[in-house]
């Protein structure tokens, strides 16, 4: 059975974000995995602040819910990443939850999450759906380095409003396959 993680970077509740990852979870689900929902939002992680501790093998510094995080994303085998475009890039949150993926950096600690699946799920308000690229980039570049898979991505523009992604359901349902996908 696979091990299927959210990760909901939205500080919206029920938002688009948490929509789009909560489908693609429910089709993870369906194909049999286990599934997990987190929400960055009600967690406290602090910023990485480049101590190094990591990088020699030892335990993050930071005494913060991230510590709890580690096991979960060492067990998952696939990763939702969800987050709005805000800015161009991630929220803050998103942000500082992919920052202290320096974690992984070490050889002690790479092979914990070499090989994973990654999925992105990017709502955002813009029509343009070149609003996202450089919040892709950043992800693409980011999962390069720590050895992940990207197996896919859902791009949502024109969603500014809450529960916007309701109007559009074939992205909802690409969501679902994909969450199929990774799950079987």
């Amino acid at each position: 059975m696979k091990n299927v993680l959210g990760v909901c970077g939205s500080p919206r509740r029920k938002g688009n974000t948490d929509i789009l990852v909560s489908k693609i979870l429910e089709g993870a689900k369906e194909a049999g995995a286990k599934t997990e929902s987190i929400f960055l939002k009600k967690l406290k992680i602090k910023e990485c602040n480049g101590c190094h501790s990591c990088w020699e093998g030892k335990k993050c510094s930071k005494r913060d819910d991230m510590n709890d995080l580690y096991p979960k994303i060492e067990e998952a085998d696939a990763i939702v990443f969800g987050t709005p475009v805000y800015w161009y890039g991630p929220t803050a949150i998103m942000k500082g939850f992919i920052d202290r993926f320096v974690y992984f950096n070490c050889p002690e600690n790479r092979k914990k999450i070499r090989g994973k699946s990654a999925v992105l799920a990017v709502p955002f308000e813009e029509d343009d759906i070149d609003a996202a690229a450089p919040l892709v980039t950043m992800f693409e570049k980011s999962f390069d380095y720590v050895e992940i898979n990207l197996v896919g991505k859902i791009l949502a523009p024109g969603v500014g409003e809450k529960g916007d992604i309701l109007k559009k359901p074939d992205l909802l349902e690409e969501a679902y396959k994909l969450g199929v996908e990774i799950g079987g």
